[in-house]
């Protein structure tokens, strides 16, 4: 049993205090690391950057740590009980990390607690102290890993205390959450679900735990009941403006703004609380699709460096379809409004130009160096496997449905995977899910999934949603808070092709578009736009602008680029039509009234 302690005696300084217990070191020399990322997050966050102090220690007296590399040490050679100390820095207010003050504690264990190397499949303990402060004595602590004295009284379980795994994978796949904060449950299929609401806030709670209800009913039903986990735990901090979530096996940690709740006394569904239940239902789906039916090297990943794989499009994008169609399968929102999610789907990934540069597979491969390392020139040289891979599920659903009288659809590819998944418990090959959709078919569409999946082609939506009832339409976009899957007006004549983003200086630019007349004239990113034509620019005379001057049309910016004052002639291009709409062209069309509608699923089936 490797066993740990984590507590704090200086909340204020951001301190997580950890002891950890080696009972059987490797009298060699024990090896011990820390993750540089977390499962869920692809990207180098090195965590042992956060350790500030270290030293370990026997009943001998002091034992010698070795640094042998940024995240790992070695322990001269001891035969005896070997206790590891250090403190962890926590203050990173994400879903991520970790984050500790005077009022409030969160972790995830890969960015707390040193791997045992070579002890990995070792059961782990973990005692949880609350931090040494008075308001502590207050705090309540929740997370999904067993407690050791599972089956007490309901005052114990919300407390600080012993909690057990079956090994280090598992010890750091169930963050925690400390502090005060609001608590409510419901059951779905018979698997009680906790919500922690953390920070101030102000939420219908009976409204938002009958949705969730709907939603995880919806997507167990899916899948086959029973549902994977014993019970599942829904971790929100709340803030005023945050927005992201990581999976977890049985939980998820969530961060959304205050907005993004239900309000007490309001029915409708607003654009901010739709978002945040796609959220949830996003990282609900994972329960399934990452967490348990996996890409084969994530099975035991290494956590000091990189693991790649070419199947994010289908684990992030295919979850990424369903999050909101689970919202219009459950009842939570209408046909139209998810028509709306679907259309800026289809917009994201229709104003990103670097979709002619990289496949879906490729994307998903290089997730690590470009799409988790987002700069100004990625709109033109990446594609989004989030989004891009929810189209090609998309493409793919319709199209099993349409080859096959609607007897088929990506909804039997998905429980077919999961009962893979429960009679072998490994992880899938980079041309499985290809594999399951032509024994599902029983035809051979590679070439057709081939061209989804590994091409720079465009996808074919049009003709996708053309099956199922549905037109798609494109306009160009009205200004930076135009989403697309919406009507829109007074649309601009002309396009700079520039992101913009207002500062005390004037108009900041943030990117370009390849190939665009602002790239053309010379502006680029990082310039500061002060002026129009002699004329001062504010966001609204740039809108006004773009309304009233035709393509073609010469123009002078006026720029700062550093320091330095630069002029550029510019003339204005035709705005793109990348801004998608799409309508039901036929309400009593089956193939879309079955899209759309929950299917009824067996038990276990």
């Amino acid at each position: 049993m490797i066993h740990y302690r984590i507590s704090s005696t200086n909340p204020a300084a951001h301190y997580f205090d950890i002891r950890l217990k080696i009972a059987s070191p490797d009298p060699a020399g024990q090896l011990i690391r820390m993750p540089a990322w977390i499962p869920g997050s692809y990207m180098i966050r090195d965590f042992a950057r956060n350790i500030v102090e270290i030293s370990a220690f026997s009943n001998a007296g002091p034992i010698a740590l070795t640094q042998l590399d940024k995240s790992s040490w070695q322990l001269a050679p001891c035969t005896q009980p070997v206790t590891v100390s250090y403190r962890v820095y926590a203050w990173d207010l994400s879903v991520r990390g970790a984050h500790l003050d005077t009022t409030h504690g969160y972790f995830n264990g890969a960015s707390v607690f040193l791997e045992v190397v070579g002890q990995g499949s070792n059961p782990c303990s973990l005692e949880i102290i609350a931090p040494q402060i008075h308001a502590a004595a207050e705090w309540q602590l929740a997370t999904s890993l067993r407690r050791q004295d599972a089956g007490s009284a309901s005052d114990v379980e919300w407390g600080f205390g012993h909690f057990v795994a079956h090994d280090y994978q598992e010890l750091i796949d169930h963050p925690v959450e400390m502090g005060r904060f609001t608590q409510f449950d419901f059951s779905a299929c018979g698997v009680r679900h906790d919500v922690v609401l953390s920070g101030r806030f102000n939420c219908d709670n009976e409204r938002l735990a009958s949705d969730l209800k709907r939603i995880c009913e919806q997507q167990i039903r899916l899948f086959g009941e029973p549902a994977p986990m014993p019970r599942y735990v829904f971790m929100v901090m709340v803030v005023g403006e945050g927005y992201g979530g990581l999976e977890h096996r049985d939980s998820t940690s969530l961060i959304c703004s205050r907005n993004d709740l239900p309000q007490p006394g309001q029915s409708q569904m607003s654009e901010e609380y739709r978002n945040f239940l796609g959220l949830c239902s996003h990282e609900y789906f994972h329960s399934w699709n990452v967490k348990r039916i996996k890409p084969a090297p994530f099975e035991q990943p290494d956590l000091t460096r990189e693991v790649y794989t070419p199947l994010l499009w289908a684990f992030e994008g295919i979850t990424s379809y369903y999050d909101d169609l689970a919202l219009v399968r459950s009842g939570c929102v209408s046909r139209q409004s998810y028509l709306e999610l679907l259309g800026q789907t289809i917009t994201r990934v229709q104003r990103s130009r670097g979709r002619a540069r990289q496949s879906a597979a490729e994307s998903s491969f290089n997730a690590w160096s470009k799409f988790y390392k987002q700069d100004e020139n990625s709109q033109n040289a990446i594609v989004s496997y989030y989004t891009k891979g929810a189209l090609i599920a998309l493409c793919i659903d319709l199209k099993l449905r349409q080859l096959s009288g609607n007897k088929k659809s990506l909804d039997d590819v998905m429980r077919l995977l999961w009962t893979n998944y429960l009679q072998t418990g490994q992880g899938i090959g980079e041309y499985e899910i290809q594999q399951t959709i032509t024994q599902l078919l029983g035809a051979d569409i590679s070439g057709y999934l081939e061209q989804l999946i590994y091409s720079r082609e465009e996808l074919p939506l049009s003709e996708m949603l053309q099956s199922v009832s549905i037109g798609l339409e494109f306009r160009p976009s009205s200004g930076a808070q135009d989403k697309g899957g919406k009507e829109a007006s007074d649309l601009p004549a002309s396009s700079t092709g520039v992101t913009l983003k207002e500062s005390v200086n004037g108009l900041d630019i943030v990117s370009l578009a390849e190939g665009s007349a602002a790239q053309l004239a010379g502006v680029s990113a990082g310039d500061c736009l002060i002026a129009i034509n002699g004329l001062r620019a504010s966001m609204k005379s740039y809108q006004l602008w773009l309304k009233t001057m035709p393509p073609g049309s010469q123009h002078q910016l006026s720029v700062f680029r550093r320091d330095e004052l630069m002029q550029f002639d510019l003339v204005l291009q035709q705005p793109d039509q990348d801004t998608a709409l799409l309508k039901i062209l036929d309400a009593n069309d089956t193939l879309l009234n079955d899209w759309l509608s929950a299917p009824e699923y067996r038990v276990g089936g």
